[in-house]
This record gives structure tokens, C-alpha cells and sequence, in this order.
């Protein structure tokens, strides 16, 4: 009997082992997002181009892509009424940037103090929540009655348009902020100053990046419709009074400027955001 299982041991351990491999799992092939986004845009222009040049709509509808660049050229050269394209630009652009630093500059203490402080937050809440789901053209009619028809109440409109999503995203990052946090620093002696200061507002950043991509969208969109109310310069006045004389082309241009506007601003604010919140990380 030993000899029969020493044996049958013996041919068990002469048996090739079978050599099990791992199946390596190939990773399935992805474009780059940035390239995704190059065919898109290519694909609408190439529908656009063969929509209009193979007479499926009315030019004067839809104007083809050649109109378009024959029409940003004569802007760009000779500009629009007597005006030069730049200065259309630059007006629109200066009246953005005086009531986007007016509203950082009062939307971001606000926020921090009615974030902390109750009664500062008790005492203005009703009053911003009762204007800011109204439509900025809706008391646009009584800033102009009140500083005029020029840019002091263009400004004025942008300001409560972007002043309102500032002050609500700083409210809510020093809700966020730990309380355990703010007690540690008074209890080893900080000021109230100092814990504003080194706690509060770095904690508060991410969103106060939220809010200002926000506001400045909700001012830039309050910026074309107050230029075409009421204006005689800037790019929403020039894609107005091109829509009076049917120049569709130029109200595609218009278009194409305003939409080019508001991503570089937006992509600004992103590269910001990366460069000063890391840990926040890319989008």
C-alpha cells in the first residue's frame, strides 16, 4: 500500500503544473476632452456652412459663415456707426469692471459679517432676498429715472445684479467653516480680527470663486440687456440697432463677440482659481 501511494505521489508531482496567466485588462481608448470639443465646434460650423450655402433657409435669417467674417471684417476696419469696434468693446468692459470691483469690494465683507454675526444677517436678508429674484430690467426704468440714462445707472444695474450671488456664497462658506475651529483660535487668545482674517476668509475662498463666476455671469447677461434699453455704444447697443436695419450678419457678430467675451472672462477666473486654490483642484 505505501508503495502504490508513494508512487501515485511520484506521478502526481511529475504532472506539469498549469501555468495560470493574468488576462491583462486593456484600458478602453479615450479622447481628450479639449479635442472633443474642437470636432463639436467644427461639426456646428461645418452644419452651418452647408445649411445656409445650399439655400435650405432665408440669408436674411440665417446669414452663412462667409457674411459673417465679410461683416466682422468691415467692423473691424471701419468699425460700426462712425465707431470704432474697440471702444464698443471698451465700454461695454469698463462699465462691467467698475460694478464687479464695487461688488467685491461690498458683497464679500457683507457676506463674512452676516455669516458670523447674526443680527448683521437678520437685519439685511429681507431686503436682499426681495430684490434679488427680480429681474434687473424690471427696476432698470427707475435707475435711469434716478441717475440718468449714461453709465452711472448701467453700473448700478450691473452692481445689484452681481452683488446678490457674492453675498449669498460668502454667507454660506462661513456657514461652512467648523465651529470647533473658530472657538480653538479664541480660546488661545485670537481677536475677532484675526479669526476673520486667518480662518474665516481662507476657508471661504472656494466659494467665494463660486460666487464671483456666478455674479459676473448674471452682470455680463445684465450687461447686454441694459445696453440694448438703453445705449449708444457697447456691443448689446450694436447688436440692437443692427436687428432695426435687418443686418443679421452683424447681429451674428455681435453674437459671436459676446459669447468669446464671457468665456475668456470665465476661463480667467477659472485659471485663477487654479493657480491660487490648488487643493480645490481642476474642473
Amino acid at each position: 500500500m505505501t508503495l502504490q501511494t508513494d508512487s501515485k505521489s511520484a506521478n502526481a508531482d511529475a504532472k506539469p503544473k498549469k501555468t495560470t496567466r493574468r488576462k491583462t485588462s486593456k484600458k478602453p481608448f479615450k479622447l481628450p476632452t479639449r479635442l472633443l470639443s474642437v470636432v463639436s465646434v467644427a461639426i456646428a460650423l461645418l452644419v452651418w456652412f452647408l445649411v445656409t450655402n445650399l439655400g435650405l433657409v432665408d440669408p436674411l435669417f440665417f446669414p452663412s459663415p462667409q457674411s459673417v467674417w465679410t461683416a466682422f471684417v468691415d467692423i473691424l476696419q471701419n468699425g460700426y456707426k462712425g465707431t470704432p469696434l474697440i471702444q464698443h468693446i471698451g465700454a461695454s468692459m469698463l462699465r462691467l469692471v467698475i460694478a464687479f470691483t464695487l461688488a467685491l469690494a461690498t458683497a464679500v465683507p457683507i457676506g463674512l459679517a452676516s455669516g458670523y454675526f447674526k443680527p448683521v444677517q437678520a437685519i439685511l436678508e429681507p431686503f436682499i432676498e426681495f430684490y434679488r429674484p427680480l429681474p434687473p430690467l424690471a427696476y432698470y426704468t427707475l435707475l435711469v429715472i434716478w441717475l440718468g440714462i449714461e453709465d452711472p445707472s448701467k453700473i448700478a444695474l450691473l452692481f445689484l445684479a452681481g452683488f446678490a450671488p457674492l453675498y449669498i456664497a460668502m454667507v454660506s462658506g462661513v456657514r461652512r467653516v467648523p465651529r470647533d475651529r473658530i472657538n480653538a483660535a479664541l480660546s488661545l487668545g485670537a481677536s475677532h480680527w484675526q479669526v476673520f482674517t486667518r480662518i474665516i476668509f481662507p476657508s471661504c475662498l472656494p466659494e467665494l470663486f463660486t460666487g464671483l463666476r456666478t455674479g459676473l455671469g448674471f452682470m455680463y447677461t445684465t450687461l447686454v440687456a441694459a445696453e440694448m434699453v438703453a445705449a449708444v455704444s457697447g456691443i448689446g447697443w450694436m447688436v440692437l440697432d443692427a436687428s432695426k436695419f435687418l443686418r443679421s450678419d452683424i447681429i451674428f457678430v455681435g453674437i459671436i463677440i459676446m459669447g468669446i467675451i464671457a468665456i475668456a472672462l470665465d476661463l480667467g477666473l477659472r485659471q485663477l482659481q487654479t493657480r491660487y486654490l490648488p487643493w480645490v483642484g481642476r474642473e
